[in-house]
């Protein structure tokens, strides 16, 4: 199981070779059998990982710890309460310190600035498991199960993101499909497209690698003859209600509905890496579906979420299967 990426961080897609990335979907596509199997080995016993958490997790905690207890590892949370990184403490101070106790550091928060210090004065691996900026665990996941669902090698998959693109996924999607040589479309307005120096650097990469990259403000066309559709989340908590209506005005046109999903392939399948708005079962799904002005969900319809094209839930379990790869191809030594 030894590679390359022994001893690597990965605070960003492209901290990452094409063929290292390919390397961990393999190794996660065999892990995942492994444990289906009840074949599978430990080969990180008496390794320590430090997880913390500026932000709350459900899917990304989950997979992490339970990657790590499947491979005998142990973990610390260390959650905003329980840490004094960025308040008494510095985050360089942090990384020199936790990387004296820990085989490695788990960051997921806001800042990119954070995880790429902590990588750069750690002296173990650093993984980002989401900041505002990137979010490369969930690629990891993503791409694996697209590969699951498709019969073809990753370039010559054609999928889209719609909705708002100006995020970690938009980021992350563009980029990761530029460099792995994808046909890759985002429908979104032009208002929420990531920025235009990305874009111009994934443009860039898709031309070496044999991609294409196509930013339209059209959802049909963005979505045409796409075998997979990605979506995320239009609303958070944390912003005001007024900033709510101003956003899902905007994005009404973006909604993954059964009429937008009749673009796509036949066979399209819907992902998003969750949590999402499909119904009115949130206290955040009720305030939102009530200015949008529908009864079901949001940046997703009910009726697509309750179909058999949403594989959002194996792309969650997913996140398991690509993070314990990463764990074992940073920290098992050559």
């Amino acid at each position: 199981m030894a590679s390359s990426l022994f001893g690597s961080s990965l605070t960003k897609e492209l901290d990452l070779r094409p063929d290292q990335f390919t390397y961990l979907l393999d190794l996660a596509a065999t892990l995942k059998r492994d444990r289906k199997s009840g074949t599978e080995k430990p080969m990180l016993t008496r390794k320590t990982i430090a997880l913390l958490f500026e932000k709350t997790s459900t899917r990304t905690r989950a997979a992490f710890e339970t990657a790590a207890n499947h491979q005998g590892a142990a973990v610390t949370v260390f959650d905003p309460q329980s840490s004094q990184i960025g308040h008494k403490e510095s985050i360089a101070d942090t990384a020199i310190v936790l990387s004296r106790m820990y085989d490695a550091i788990m960051y997921r928060g806001t800042a990119q600035e954070t995880v790429e210090e902590l990588a750069k004065y750690a002296t173990v691996p650093v993984y980002n498991a989401l900041t505002d900026s990137w979010h490369p665990t969930q690629m990891l996941a993503d791409c694996l199960t697209m590969q699951e669902h498709s019969l073809k090698p990753l370039n010559e998959i054609k999928f889209t993101y719609v909705g708002d693109a100006r995020n970690n996924m938009g980021n992350s999607l563009l980029i990761t499909a530029a460099m792995m040589g994808m046909s890759f479309s985002i429908g979104a307005p032009k208002s929420l497209w990531p920025d235009q120096e990305l874009i111009t650097k994934a443009q860039a990469l898709a031309k070496a690698n044999g991609g294409e990259i196509l930013l339209t403000e059209s959802a049909t066309e963005a979505v045409a003859d796409s075998e997979f559709v990605h979506t995320d989340i239009w609303v958070s908590m944390g912003e005001p209600e007024s900033a709510w209506k101003e956003r899902i005005d905007l994005l009404k046109p973006y909604r993954v509905n059964a009429k937008l999903m009749l673009s796509a392939a036949p066979t399209a399948k819907f992902m998003h890496c969750l949590p999402a708005l499909h119904d009115l079962a949130t206290t955040t799904g009720k305030k939102a579906a009530k200015i949008l002005g529908v009864n079901d969900g949001i940046e997703v319809s009910s009726e697509v979420f309750d179909s058999t094209a949403n594989i959002a839930f194996d792309q969650a379990e997913n996140r398991l299967h690509t993070i314990k790869a990463l764990l074992v191809a940073t920290l098992v030594a050559p």
